[in-house]
């Protein structure tokens, strides 16, 4: 029989890989790249359209910068 060798969470946490994107210092605020943003507000504009509500690219780029900030 064999046994599967199980993480206790403290090695789940040191494992896990960290989000790639800009930190200044230990403790700093989250700041996502361009292309994070980007990305982000393609996925807002696709959801905005499937809803059939107006909006503009500019909206949809200030959204994921707060959604990504936490703003």
């Amino acid at each position: 029989m064999k046994t599967e060798e199980v993480k206790t969470d403290r090695q789940q946490k040191k494992s896990a890989k960290k989000p790639s994107g800009s930190k200044k210092a230990s403790g700093a605020k989250y700041v996502p790249t361009e292309e994070e943003i980007r990305e982000k507000a393609r996925e807002i504009y696709f959801e905005r359209i499937a809803r059939g509500e107006r909006g503009t690219a500019e909206d949809d780029w200030r959204e994921a910068e707060e959604l990504l900030t936490g703003y």
